[in-house]
């Protein structure tokens, strides 16, 4: 079984504490965001393959990395960095930061360890095209080395991700759009030819319609962010993990998530998995690091410590 901390909240920028706790108990209970019982999910033990971590602060989370390589367990940090203005992303990480950081990654763990996020992709009067190109190739540059993926990805449009980034756009003063496929096709083609030039290749994440799009000599394929592949290369064993995407066109290897949405307090205007910033920041404020979920305690009586 391969873990994922988490696509649903930042767990090592803002969970770390509560993690810990977790792996040293070898199990957490994790609510089901569609009602019903809560699941039971291992994360030491026979039945954990490793982790996938997702991230824009990795600071925090020195020790719990720790903790799970001395387990013997492999893991993938996913760290997203975009260097985008304030307006954007109210309180991430710096990107000066953020790069060192996943280079330490590199240093400590290997370069298989460590993958670049830069998505999801705005477009805004504050980062158009050429903006993008150009931090892009910025980014790419401090990055050559650490790293021998970036995956992308251009914002899709919720509900949620419209409300959010309209009442953004109102305050700060910018205006966004959604531009048509072919717009978004060359920009993430000229990104792959300077991902390429570092030594980079570039991924599409959970977008086969942008994919096909592309022309057909660009050096782009599409992400599996929870990779099977990448785990058994730092573990230098086979991880067995069929093929069980999220969403259509979506590759990545079957895991089981173990955070709740609603609960990262970064301030992101795009983000898919935060409704109500204000929401976001009372669950962190509330948070229990000594509680069997994120959610806060759960009951799960004798199932604790058994795959649910």
């Amino acid at each position: 079984m391969i873990i994922s901390a988490s696509y649903r909240t930042d767990i090592p920028a803002f969970y770390g504490r509560w993690f810990l706790n977790r792996l040293r108990a070898g199990w957490c209970a994790v609510p089901n965001p569609y009602g019903g019982r809560p699941s039971v999910v291992p994360l030491a033990g026979p039945l954990v393959d490793g982790y996938v971590f997702w991230t824009r602060n990795l600071g925090p989370f020195r020790e719990a990395l720790e903790a799970v390589g001395g387990l013997g367990l492999p893991f993938v940090v996913q760290m997203t960095i975009t260097g985008y203005p304030r307006a954007l992303e109210t309180s991430v990480t710096d990107a000066a930061r953020a790069v060192a950081q996943l280079r330490g990654v590199r240093a400590r763990w290997g370069k298989r360890a460590a993958v670049w996020r830069y998505d999801p992709i705005l477009f805004t009067g504050l980062t158009e095209a050429a903006w993008h190109r150009a931090n892009f190739a910025r980014l790419a540059a401090e990055l050559e080395g650490a790293v021998d993926e970036v995956v992308v990805s251009v914002a899709q449009v919720y509900a949620k991700t419209r409300r959010n980034t309209d009442a953004a756009a109102a305050a700060a003063g910018f205006s966004w759009r959604d531009p048509p496929v072919e717009e978004r096709a060359a920009l993430v083609a000229d990104l792959a030819d300077l991902a390429a030039e570092r030594g980079m290749r570039l991924t599409l994440c959970t977008q086969p319609e942008l994919l096909a799009a592309l022309p057909a000599d660009a050096p782009v394929g599409a992400a599996r962010c929870i990779d099977a592949e990448r785990l058994s290369a730092l573990a230098g064993q086979p991880v067995a993990a069929k093929t069980k995407g999220n969403r259509p066109g979506c590759l990545c290897a079957e895991s089981r998530d173990i955070g709740v949405y609603n609960s990262c307090p970064h301030g992101c205007v795009y983000c898919y998995a935060v409704r109500h910033r204000d929401r976001a920041r009372a669950t962190h404020r509330a948070h229990d690091p000594a509680a069997n979920s994120l959610a806060g305690e759960l009951a799960v009586g004798k199932r604790a410590g058994i795959l649910t």
